[in-house]
């Protein structure tokens, strides 16, 4: 009786350390979709950029900030959405034709750090 005892154990330690590393691996926060989309042409010039994430954020700790060919800052000060906690958005000056490159970084609720960039096109 006591081998099963033990060995019942020895696997629910194993499964709680596995459930433990399985949320500490997914703790960080990832885009789930942007406005505009990551290498989209667009040929109306967008107000502002987006970024949905698979986590909420810390408002103070995150940001998005958009930069024209010649690496002039067209972006306002971005913020994350009060209501959803998981969308950041940056408003965005007039934007002539061009590509653009934005530049994420964000901090989940639990802590973790991470950090992006993609382009956008606006055609004429």
């Amino acid at each position: 009786m006591k081998r099963n005892t033990t060995r019942t154990c020895l696997t629910l330690v194993a499964a709680i350390a596995a459930l433990a590393w399985t949320a500490a691996a997914v703790a960080h926060a990832f885009p789930q979709q942007e406005e505009p989309a990551v290498g989209s042409v667009v040929h109306d010039a967008p107000a502002r950029v987006r970024i949905w994430f698979n986590a909420k954020l810390e408002p103070l700790f995150s940001t998005v900030v958009v930069k024209d060919a010649q690496g002039n800052k067209i972006s306002d000060d971005s913020h994350v959405d009060p209501d959803s906690l998981s969308m950041i958005e940056a408003p965005l000056h007039a934007l002539p034709a061009g590509q653009y490159h934005v530049y994420w970084r964000v901090v989940a609720r639990d802590g973790h750090r991470t950090e992006g960039d993609y382009v956008f096109t606006v055609k004429p």
